[in-house]
């Protein structure tokens, strides 16, 4: 783990991307009247049943499709870890531990949270964005 690289620079594609997650943050919040957490949507599809799965599974589909959409298009994803398979899976599992905890996932708290001024998501963004350093710290220097 000593070879560190930076990712480059692309400020288009992320405007663009979060143009398209605001948006879809807003269409959800106004159509539908829910706040776009993938955690909570994703849950809500397996639970769920009749219009409030729907939505739900048609949501999830979107944002598959547009990975693909976006693979096929854009000449493909490149993805990069410097982390064995074994960290990855225990990454995954704490970050769905982290979601059941905070009542909510990083989209629901930092994106829909944020942009309504919610004192939950405020403190919520705050504490997995404090842990997100410490890790990334104490992982580097392993």
């Amino acid at each position: 783990m000593e070879n560190w690289t930076m990712t480059p620079f692309e400020p288009l594609s992320g405007l663009a991307g979060g143009i398209l997650i605001g948006l879809s943050v807003v269409l959800l919040l106004l159509t539908l009247g829910r706040i776009a957490g993938i955690s909570g949507i994703s849950a809500g599809a397996l639970t769920q049943r009749g219009s409030e799965q729907y939505w739900r599974l048609a949501f999830l589909a979107g944002m598959i499709l547009a990975a693909i959409f976006y693979s096929n298009f854009m000449g493909g994803f490149k993805v990069e870890t410097q982390l064995g398979s074994g960290w990855m899976i225990i990454a995954g599992l704490l970050v769905g531990f982290g979601t059941r905890l905070g009542c909510g996932c990083t989209s629901g708290h930092g994106v829909a949270g944020l942009s309504r001024l919610s004192p939950r998501s405020i403190v919520a963004t705050l504490t997995f964005m404090a842990a997100a350093a410490a890790t990334t710290n104490i992982i580097r220097h392993l």
